[in-house]
């Protein structure tokens, strides 16, 4: 929900500030004449309507570029996330694309498995693994799909030292696997 109400205020701060920049264009190159923007200056500071108006319009540009700014300081703690563990030695970052690497190759090895994708979600009580997958469509997929939350969790676990909470699984799709018969005549 705050990714579409940025992206709206980021069309509607874009559309105002490209307005702006026209303005500022055409009176530098002196396409709007001087008259017009001094009658134009005046109307504003006579009429009380046009002051309230443009006082709004600043504010809501100050709030707006005020959220942006810190959207921008805090997208790059998203960037790089990662699962912090504390040692007796001291501090241990794995970034999130390790674990789903890892997630990947524990995946790949169990036979069947054709394709797969990993997404790896950290939580406070561990970390919280998606696996989707393409398989043979010669196999069992109830007992593949086991092998596969077993096999994961069980490397993550062992590799990384953080406890997985959740495997899931999602076959995307089959492959039928061409078995070749020889025909004997």
């Amino acid at each position: 929900m705050i990714r579409v109400v940025d992206k709206l205020l980021l069309f509607l701060y874009s559309i105002v500030i490209g307005i702006i920049s026209v303005v500022f264009v055409s009176v530098g190159f002196a396409w709007i004449n001087e008259s017009l923007s001094i009658e134009f200056i005046e109307t504003l500071y006579t009429n009380n309507n046009y002051l309230i108006a443009l006082a709004i319009v600043g504010i809501v540009l100050f709030l707006i570029s005020l959220r942006f700014f810190i959207v921008s300081l805090s997208r790059s703690a998203v960037s790089s996330q990662s699962v912090d563990q504390r040692t007796e030695y001291g501090d241990i970052r794995i970034s999130i694309e390790t674990m789903e690497n890892l997630a990947l190759k524990a995946a790949m090895k169990i036979r069947g498995v054709k394709d797969l994708k990993a997404r790896v979600k950290a939580t406070d009580t561990g970390m919280d693994i998606v696996l989707r997958a393409v398989v043979d469509g010669e196999v069992s997929i109830p007992q593949l799909t086991e092998e596969i939350q077993i096999s994961v969790k069980n490397y993550l676990e062992e590799i990384t030292g953080i406890p997985v909470t959740n495997v899931s699984v999602y076959i995307a799709n089959i492959i039928q696997t061409n078995t070749i018969k020889s025909r004997v005549e």
